[in-house]
């Protein structure tokens, strides 16, 4: 689907004329002390740092796909830029900076702009975070009045001599200007408030130069030549493969910062701006085809390379900017600012163009980055990429980061924790932590082998997969111990039985049954006790496991078995070779009615699954919670949480939530829809729910929950004009929001932590979740409870097939979009 937008007319374009106009003259006043900075920073001609702010404001403003985006020379490119002005030379790396932009063109023209943001946020923020001090540490020995050493490491050796030479004017004028850099943003009263509209770099530039020009210091400053001497690229000249390594380094990080900076502008904007004000989003395939004109340009009129600025972005958005006209104007305004200012910019001082760029590079270690990756315990990959590109460089760096990130991923793969323990009751447990690979096999072989001969054990499986060599270890084990007269219990997550049978059918209570000691009786009794029976007296069972053998042996299923539905997926071969294993057992012991018991009951339907289904929770069940029922019979309900979902009937909420009596106050319709207050075809019944559990039972939270293959989304998706209204078609009216919310560009995305959505329909019903909770901020009450602080809403996505929770979590993440997160067992 794609989605469409109005056409602007020339009254909208004059009405936006003024905010643009505005917005580009606070840009243009930020860019220009920048772009001077960052020339110097890299050991350009300053000349380059105007050229690249002029044409990444227009090229990249006019062709770009982010409107709001301001382009132009940035500090992230900046250690890459004077690494190639050292070892080609200035004019061959504006030919580099060209090749670059050529290499922009071919990755927008195979749409990969979304790809390479694939990229671990870990790496990226540490690569800025290493550009960033790379930057300081460089820019640090011109605030001290000496001049930057060739490298990072240079630096910090040089820095005792420099400190022991310190230059006390060029010194001073760098402390000014960092003083009211980073003083003008808190500026108190009403005169502050008026004064903080000047932009804090444009602050600390002018009144440095005013000070240095009124004291009459001598120092270095900004001495912009003729543009008549302006140097033009050459053709490249040097080692083949360092060229290639130099234009793919220009790509790579110009790339990632712009679609990075892209992404974070539609963020703002999104955050600041109601629907009816915001331009369309960023389109990042457009964005870089713009990136990769503009460099072409600029690289070819001899300018830095250029790439999206997130400093610059943010103050066109804040200052009200309406469309790309802000950052075009802009981008003419430094044009002209390059040929007419030309004196009043010869009195900057360098030591102020390098504080001002060294306090951008001090910003480029974000503490809110470092505290994202820690949560997220990639602080290992983030702090390895900082410190490889300080030493080794950009590309070099990333490629540090992205082996250690693999590493690491591998590593926590195949971590694994084995313990062996002997309890009091004379058991014995071994515990398996984590996935369980080959590299496992020797540890889980010796604590296993510990286990004497005759013993009852119990084997924990806590992860989500065993390979074969894994699963042959536990296979062979479990055989030899059977044989030698012992008893085992093998669970996996929460006490489920877990499965470790052979390949062939085996006669029960033998190694290798779905009855035996290895099976789904091997954790459940039939006390309903949770013990395993003992394999060493098999023949005390084979009553009850003939009859179990007819009734499905899925331990997961256990409590809904008199249905039947769930074994439906066994394969014919197993059904018939189960059911000919009870009718060999039933044979063995004639008191069990012999041949009467070898063959299955025909499946019961309708009043007869209902009654058996009821008969069963009366014996097996209704002991168990009987006390805990009349406990809420006298005392009420008291749920903590209204559960929205949908009434598929695949969906059992009080097994995907582990929730019981009283816990849950649940409302399910088809598509787990929550109209609006007022809206056309209203079902009072929800917002009455809605109504009752926040106001009477004065929940904590709200959880909309949706689920894949959702038929209600489907027939959304398949919806076609001029069919009959059904009261069906009625009632999906209130998922129209739904399926426009995934057409438009003015909404953040969804999608499942780790991979794209598998369809259309999957994408539309994580969709619907985000949408149906806007729908519930709009019920009176909600919005009541929510202005609070005394309610929460949450979002939730259960796959079916792979039988994963995943919860909505906050915010969006750098690719734009609303994330569900896998729930495991340790959330």
């Amino acid at each position: 689907m794609t989605a469409t937008f109005p056409a602007r007319t020339p009254q909208g374009v004059r009405k936006d004329l003024p905010a643009d106009l505005s917005a580009s003259i606070t840009v243009f006043l930020i860019a220009m002390p920048l772009s001077l900075g960052i020339a110097l920073a890299t050991g350009a001609p300053l000349q380059a740092g105007l050229v690249a702010a002029a044409v990444g404001g227009i090229v990249a403003g006019r062709l770009g796909g982010a409107p709001l985006q301001v382009s132009g020379p940035a500090a992230g490119l900046t250690v890459v830029t004077a690494e190639l002005i050292q070892r080609y030379g200035w004019r061959t790396t504006c030919a580099i900076t060209v090749l670059a932009g050529v290499c922009q063109l071919g990755l927008a023209a195979l749409r990969t702009a979304r790809s390479a943001l694939m990229v671990s946020p870990a790496i990226v923020h540490g690569m800025l975070a290493g550009i960033g001090v790379t930057i300081a540490l460089a820019q640090l020995h011109i605030v001290l009045g000496g001049t930057p050493q060739s490298s990072a490491v240079a630096n910090v050796l040089g820095l005792p001599a420099q400190l022991a030479d310190l230059h006390p004017v060029a010194l001073g004028v760098s402390a000014l200007t960092l003083v009211v850099l980073l003083g003008w943003p808190r500026l108190p009263g009403r005169v502050g408030r008026g004064l903080r509209k000047v932009p804090a770099p444009l602050a600390a530039v002018a009144t440095a130069t005013a000070f240095a020009a009124l004291a009459g210091l001598s120092l270095p400053r900004v001495d912009l030549p003729s543009w008549r001497s302006h140097a033009l690229p050459e053709m490249p000249e040097g080692p083949v493969l360092g060229l290639i390594a130099a234009v793919l380094t220009i790509t790579l990080v110009g790339s990632v910062e712009s679609l990075l900076s892209a992404v974070a502008t539609d963020k703002l904007i999104a955050s600041e701006r109601g629907t009816d004000n915001r331009p369309p989003r960023a389109d990042l395939d457009r964005e870089l085809r713009g990136q990769g004109a503009a460099n072409i340009v600029s690289g070819a009129l001899g300018g830095l390379p250029i790439t999206g600025v997130a400093v610059r972005s943010v103050a066109n958005v804040k200052s009200g900017a309406a469309s790309r006209k802000s950052s075009m104007m802009h981008g003419l305004w430094v044009l002209l600012a390059a040929f007419l200012l030309v004196p009043l910019l010869d009195l900057i001082p360098l030591a102020t163009l390098a504080a001002l760029v060294m306090a951008v590079g001090v910003q480029m270690v974000s503490i809110t980055h470092l505290r994202s990756v820690t949560r997220h315990r990639e602080a290992l990959v983030y702090g390895t990429t900082i410190v490889a590109v300080v030493l080794g460089g950009v590309l070099e760096g990333v490629a540090v980061g992205i082996a250690v990130a693999v590493a690491l991923a591998l590593h926590r793969l195949a971590r694994t924790r084995i313990t062996l323990e002997r309890l009091d009751s004379g058991v014995h447990r071994v515990s398996a932590r984590g996935q369980l690979t080959f590299l496992a096999v020797p540890r889980l072989s010796r604590e296993l082998n510990q286990i004497p001969h005759g013993a009852h054990a119990v084997v924990e499986l806590d992860g989500s997969f065993m390979d074969h060599a894994a699963y042959e270890t536990i296979q062979d084990w479990q055989q030899s111990h059977l044989a030698h007269g012992g008893s085992l219990e093998v669970t996996g997550r929460s006490g489920q039985a877990a499965r470790i049978t052979g390949a062939d059918p085996a006669p029960a209570g033998e190694p290798g049954s779905p009855d035996g000691a290895d099976g789904a009786e091997a954790s459940a009794g039939s006390d309903g006790s949770g013990r395993g029976h003992d394999s060493r007296h098999p023949e005390s069972h084979q009553s009850e496991r003939s009859r179990r053998a007819h009734r499905g042996t899925h331990q997961c299923c256990r409590p809904w078995t008199p249905w039947q539905n769930h074994c439906d997926h066994r394969a014919t071969a197993t059904r018939t070779a189960t059911a000919a294993t009870a009718a060999a057992a039933a044979a063995t012991d004639p008191e069990d009615g012999g041949a009467q018991e070898s063959s299955p009951a025909p499946r019961r339907r309708g009043a007869g699954q209902l009654a058996d289904g009821i008969s069963a929770f009366q014996r097996d069940t209704a002991p168990h919670v009987r006390d805990e029922l009349a406990r809420l019979a006298r005392e009420g309900q008291r749920p903590s949480q209204l559960f929205i979902t949908c009434a598929d009937s695949r969906l059992v909420t009080s097994m995907i939530t582990a929730s019981g009596p009283g816990d849950l106050f649940t409302v399910r319709n088809v598509g787990n829809l929550v109209p609006l207050p007022g809206a056309e075809s209203t079902d009072d019944s929800v917002a009455a729910a809605i109504e009752y559990a926040v106001d009477v039972l004065k929940v904590d939270s709200i959880t909309v929950c949706g689920h894949s293959g959702c038929g209600a989304m489907q027939a959304l998706l398949s919806s076609a004009p001029g069919v009959a209204v059904t009261p069906l078609r009625r009632w999906l009216r209130h998922g129209l929001p739904s399926l426009e919310r995934m057409a438009s560009r003015h909404h953040a995305w969804a999608r499942i932590a780790g991979r794209l959505p598998a369809d259309a329909v999957e994408q539309l019903c994580l969709t619907n979740v985000v949408q149906q909770l806007e729908h519930l901020r709009a019920h009176e009450s909600v919005a009541r409870r929510l202005a609070e602080g005394t309610l929460e809403l949450h979002g939730m996505y259960f796959h079916v097939g792979e039988a994963q929770a995943y919860l909505l979590s906050e915010g969006e993440d750098f690719f734009d979009c609303r994330v569900f997160d896998t729930v495991g067992q340790h959330a």
